[in-house]
């Protein structure tokens, strides 16, 4: 970039030189390698072939600059533009800058004569000129203009931008002189002390400041609604000043006042700012008598209290104040005990099966239980084989205190009724699973045990209602309470943790698995998105179940005859199930 240093140049028709817009004295040669003849000089256009005339110039990101001269005295703009590097260059003859101040219109103009024929400067760049400290004023808006001469007949290639320097606040010209002698920098650090020991009804109030170095003058004032009372007062060469003001409490209508401290700088004289800051004399006036009225006004307010606390407890019904809804509070429970789950189900489809998979991923990851699942245990299950492997994990559950969940759907109800006589139900999945169907032999092991009273709290009967119904549950299992998922999953899981949720005087709670809380971890969100995709999938195929079932595997698969089913239970529907005969029933069950 080429810096042009720019002497006193000449300034519009009538401007002088005490004008607030000028420039500072600087050199005048405006030579660089690779410019013919650099020269300015005052605005004195000779356009000769305006014929051909050059594109316009260019206004770099930053432009223009504001700062203070080299002695940090004065604010200045440095205006910077940019040259087309284009084949019009060598029409190019120079640039003309006018900075116009709109307040007063008074203008610097100056001319840059130039010509050069290589369209970048000798370090690859595009040529840049520049006119350094035109010096300003602070809070004043000027107009600035640059075009490359010489100019086209018709039309022009003119850029202008408007620019408005901050004021003595900003931290680019706070310094300069012109600033400080409008107390840019003055921290006044004001102090008030109100004092009431002397005279009753009198008040005494004590203004302190620090003073500032261009002003000899103060004037300070306290003013309230009705009342104003000012001071003046010089600084004598003293860095800090008290202002004392003797009052009587009848002059002031109300308890809130302000004090203003107004200071007299060379430049802004009567107009300069401040500092106001508002003071209660109130809370300074007999502080005992407030003590006391205090006390006074918090025993009404406590006699009113109880007053309205035994009306209260007089007039409600007393089964009313007795009533769980109003005793029981909520409280959040920790989980401290991990516990186990045998989770029993029939892979009716694939999205059936996403779904179980997503529900232990839940309980495992939100809800800390260890989940035992034919999916998740392929390798023990094959060494074992079904029965065993059921056999094995049913003994240790009822040995403890974990719990087998048993998640009811379409595939459940057609397994059962298949066991006691109907056709046989061979699903896809099961098929083409390596482990085989898992719910039936299940369910020959485990019914016989479910229907025994010392066992029966050991299951948990449920069912994700968005994607089956309570026509899933088999007839022995409705004996039990039937848990919808995920709307009561709380109640499953306190179920799984042998807790009572209702206690006397409060409900429990379990922190992020209630039915509008259990979306908020990824895992519940998880969940939630595999139960939409199944609920959506039925929709589309309300035959789905029935597409699911495979024919034509009679030879391949041991079906279970009616006359296996010789054990009935009876529960309240009236209706009559049967279980393999293998496994003695010494009693029937009637549900609750």
């Amino acid at each position: 970039m080429i810096c042009v240093y720019v002497a006193c140049v000449c300034l519009a028709a009538g401007f002088t030189l005490s004008s607030s817009l000028r420039m500072e004295e600087r050199d005048v040669d405006c030579s660089r390698p690779g410019l013919d003849h650099c020269t300015i000089e005052r605005c004195s256009r000779t356009d000769a072939d305006r014929d051909r005339a050059p594109t316009g110039p260019e206004w770099p990101p930053e432009c223009p600059r504001i700062g203070l001269d080299k002695h940090g005295l004065v604010p200045v703009m440095n205006v910077t533009w940019m040259i087309k590097a284009d084949m019009s260059i060598s029409t190019l003859r120079g640039s003309q800058i006018n900075v116009v101040e709109d307040r007063t219109n008074q203008s610097v103009c100056v001319q840059f004569s130039f010509s050069t024929n290589h369209t970048l400067s000798p370090d690859c760049n595009r040529w840049t000129f520049s006119l350094d400290d035109v010096v300003v004023e602070p809070g004043h808006k000027y107009t600035l203009t640059v075009f490359n001469l010489p100019e086209p007949r018709i039309g022009h290639y003119r850029i202008s931008r408007n620019i408005a320097i901050p004021g003595c606040d900003d931290a680019r010209i706070q310094k300069a002189q012109i600033c400080l002698e409008n107390g840019s920098l003055w921290e006044p650090n004001m102090s008030v002390t109100v004092l009431t020991d002397k005279e009753p009804k009198k008040l005494s109030v004590i203004v302190g400041f620090e003073t500032a170095k261009h002003s000899e003058r103060y004037q300070v004032a306290i003013q309230s609604e009705d009342f104003l009372h000012s001071r003046d007062i010089f600084k004598e060469n003293r860095t800090s000043l008290n202002v004392t003001f003797d009052l009587d409490l009848w002059q002031l209508s109300q308890c809130e006042m302000f004090i203003a401290i107004k200071p007299f700088f060379l430049r802004c004289k009567n107009n300069c700012w401040g500092p106001k800051t508002p003071v209660d004399y109130c809370l300074y006036l007999r502080p005992r008598t407030a003590i006391v009225k205090t006390a006074v006004v918090l025993i009404f307010t406590g006699c009113c209290l109880a007053y309205l606390l035994w009306r209260t407890c007089h007039t409600k019904d007393p089964l009313t104040l007795s009533s769980p809804a109003i005793k029981e509070q909520p409280a959040v429970i920790q989980i401290q005990e991990r516990r186990r789950v045998l989770i029993i189900y029939s892979c009716d489809h694939p999205l059936y099966k996403h779904i179980v998979l997503k529900l232990c991923a839940f309980l495992a990851a939100k809800c800390g239980t260890e989940v035992i699942l034919d999916r998740l245990d392929s390798a023990r299950l094959g060494v074992l084989g079904s029965i065993q492997w059921l056999e094995c994990h049913r003994e240790q559950i009822e040995r403890s205190s974990d719990k087998i969940l048993i998640l009811c759907s379409p595939g459940v109800q057609a397994k059962w009724r298949a066991m006691c006589g109907d056709k046989p139900v061979f699903l896809r999945e099961d098929v083409l699973s390596p482990v085989g169907d898992m719910l039936t032999p299940s369910l020959s092991l485990m019914v016989p045990h479910f229907i025994q009273c010392p066992t029966f709290q050991k299951y948990i009967v449920a069912y994700f209602d968005d994607v089956c119904s309570e026509e899933d549950v088999p007839s022995p299992f409705k004996i039990a309470v039937r848990y919808k998922l995920m709307k009561q999953f709380e109640e499953v899981f306190f179920r799984i943790l042998d807790a009572e949720k209702h206690e006397p005087g409060r409900v429990k709670q379990i922190e992020g698995v209630s039915e509008d809380r259990y979306t908020e971890s990824p895992s519940g969100r998880a969940l939630q998105k595999a139960i939409e995709a199944f609920q959506t999938y039925q929709l589309e195929h309300p035959r789905w179940f029935e597409d699911e079932l495979v024919e034509g595997l009679d030879g391949d698969v041991e079906e279970t005859s009616p006359a296996a089913c010789n054990h009935s239970i009876t529960v309240t529907d009236q209706t009559t199930c049967c279980v393999q005969s293998s496994v003695p029933v010494t009693r029937s069950v009637k549900s609750q």
